[in-house]
């Protein structure tokens, strides 16, 4: 049965497969894919990271998930893909290349951890992931750029309006009171475990990374799928944005965890 009201996907979960939900998905009728697959042999301890025998088949497993994810958006939609390169595995790298050469290319994010992971011995730290942004022809994507403008502190404005190149000083204020445009590098810590966020999942991504994707690229309103769902961030940061979430997740225990994370996030709305 077709998947093809985003009022009444309202924000669900599916436990299941992402290749047998996504094809029931209307065609041409979510604004926004933010996905967060495994990224093959990084997290070598983890079965679901290692579960493909050799590079070419989780090639292959990237790019049909993708494929159908793609049906699913709407002409000028936005794909957000996140990833990463392993100790010495370069597959992330043969994806971005694949990807772009079969889709169009929008952007390309990356995220600064704060904080590296010291796993190598004979290079420098990894400190960072990155985020692909893919785009579905046929119309200009929807971005507010407005949405997610980072703000500058107090004397950092005060700085700026002594400046002497800038003549109306009115219309100055009001740029630094809104704050700076974001660049593509985004510069946010990681989850550890003390943080209030942490719900188990080892690849949990920060509410901060999914709202400044959600909030510059969807409105309020419109249908966003998650594919990978781990312990629910998006469908979480979606329901307080006032987004319909269509996360899919295979493994029962984390869409456990997920569906308990939107129904309190539910809760709090709605209050």
């Amino acid at each position: 049965m077709a998947i093809n009201n985003a009022t009444h996907i309202s924000n669900t979960i599916r436990n299941a497969d992402c290749l047998d939900v996504l094809p029931q998905i209307e065609e041409n009728s979510a604004r926004l894919v933010i996905a967060d697959p495994p990224y093959f042999r990084v997290l070598t301890n983890e079965a679901w990271d290692n579960q493909w025998a050799d590079e070419a088949a989780y090639l292959e497993w990237s790019l049909r998930w993708m494929r159908l994810a793609m049906r699913a958006l709407v002409p000028g939609g936005l794909l957000y893909c996140f990833g990463q390169t392993g100790k010495r595995e370069q597959v992330w790298l043969q994806l971005m290349a694949r990807a772009c050469s079969e889709f169009e290319y929008h952007d390309l994010i990356v995220w600064d951890r704060a904080v590296g992971y010291n796993e190598r011995r004979d290079s420098f730290t990894p400190a960072y992931e990155m985020v692909l942004a893919l785009r579905k022809p046929g119309a200009a994507p929807f971005f507010n750029k407005d949405a997610v403008r980072e703000k500058y502190d107090t004397p950092t404005q005060a700085r700026y309006l002594k400046d002497k190149r800038y003549k109306n000083l009115l219309a100055r204020r009001e740029h630094l009171k809104r704050g700076k445009y974001a660049t593509n590098v985004w510069r946010v810590p990681s989850l550890k475990g003390t943080s209030r966020e942490k719900c188990g999942h080892p690849a949990q991504k920060p509410e901060e990374i999914i709202r400044r994707l959600v909030l510059s690229s969807s409105a309020p309103g419109e249908l966003i799928i998650d594919p990978f769902a781990g312990c629910g961030t998006v469908g979480a940061v979606c329901e307080k944005l006032k987004r319909h979430c269509l996360s899919i997740e295979i493994n029962s225990h984390f869409a456990e965890i997920a569906q308990q994370r939107i129904n309190k996030m539910m809760l709090q709305t709605s209050e």
